[in-house]
């Protein structure tokens, strides 16, 4: 009996030693995949993929979200869902060894944990994160050199705006990013949070939202009389069509109807957090002071 109780817990002892002998292997193996530069990157941030394939590590970029259109050489590759809907079993199967996801996705961010992919997860916040995130995910992905001189060009890109429009009357402006078409139902502008309101700001207005503390404000028409924007600016990604602005003389009493000042930039530049926002802050300045360029 002694014996056969010793030969239990010899097998006992050889189970643990084998399953802790395992999981260091598997945790070792984790820190190696971490800290190695990945080679087969799987992105469903449209911003994020926009950032990797300015940075260089476009080709190593095996899948995309469901949004995803920039740069061009997404339209080759697979699709994984977006931040509502991510296909955890297609990303896995394409044997990814980073995923970049946003900062709200926790449950995919877990299920990747316990996957033992490693994960890289952003918020966009202002025009200084989308910035900072560029460095990071360079220096993530072994491409700090191209990252930080990406970085460094839009920098000197919003200084340039900035000193272009020094000095000129900043109008109180409404940047709106969406609203029903032909009516002014289920309007939303920017708040006084977020890159496009640093954007707005760069460009030389005063939004007229900077007190509202948040991203986006959705805007009743009392709302927009006590705002009394002097310009009216219109974000549309899809530049197919005219956009209709009629329903805008359903308030006259606005400065910017009076005066005529809509305008209407279109292109998924203006509202992707991504390494064009250089790019789109001139698009909002030349629309606030054509005089300036």
């Amino acid at each position: 009996m002694a014996t056969q109780s010793r030969r239990r817990e010899g097998a006992k002892a050889r189970r643990r030693f084998l399953f802790g002998l395992a999981v260091a292997v598997t945790a070792c193996l984790a820190t190696a995949r971490t800290q190695t530069p990945p080679s087969r990157i799987v992105s469903v941030v449209p911003a994020a993929t926009e950032m990797l394939f300015a940075i260089g590590a476009g080709p190593r970029v095996v899948a995309v979200s469901s949004y995803d259109h920039e740069p061009p050489e997404v339209d080759r590759l697979p699709r994984v869902g977006a931040l509502l809907d991510p296909d955890l079993e297609r990303i896995i199967g394409l044997r990814p060894d980073l995923i970049v996801a946003y900062g709200t996705q926790h449950e995919l961010q877990q299920q990747l944990t316990r996957a033992m992919i490693p994960v890289f997860a952003y918020k966009h916040g202002g025009l200084a994160e989308v910035i900072s995130t560029i460095r990071a995910i360079g220096a993530r992905t072994g491409a700090s050199a191209r990252a930080n001189e990406v970085a460094a060009a839009i920098e000197r890109d919003l200084a340039d705006i900035r000193s272009r429009v020094a000095g000129r009357v900043r109008p109180r402006t409404l940047l709106v990013f969406g609203r029903e078409p032909g009516t002014l139902r289920n309007l939303y502008a920017s708040g006084g949070v977020g890159f496009l309101h640093d954007m707005l700001e760069v460009a030389g207005a005063v939004n007229v939202f900077a007190g509202e503390k948040r991203e986006s404000v959705q805007a009743s028409s009392e709302t927009l009389l006590a705002a009394a924007p002097e310009v009216i600016i219109e974000l549309h990604v899809d530049a197919d069509g005219a956009v209709d602005l009629a329903a805008w003389h359903a308030l006259p009493a606005l400065p910017a109807v009076g005066t005529n000042r809509i305008v209407v930039l279109t292109g998924s530049d203006l509202v992707t957090a991504g390494p064009r926002v250089a790019a789109a802050t001139r698009r909002l300045a030349r629309a606030l002071h054509p005089g300036a360029f």
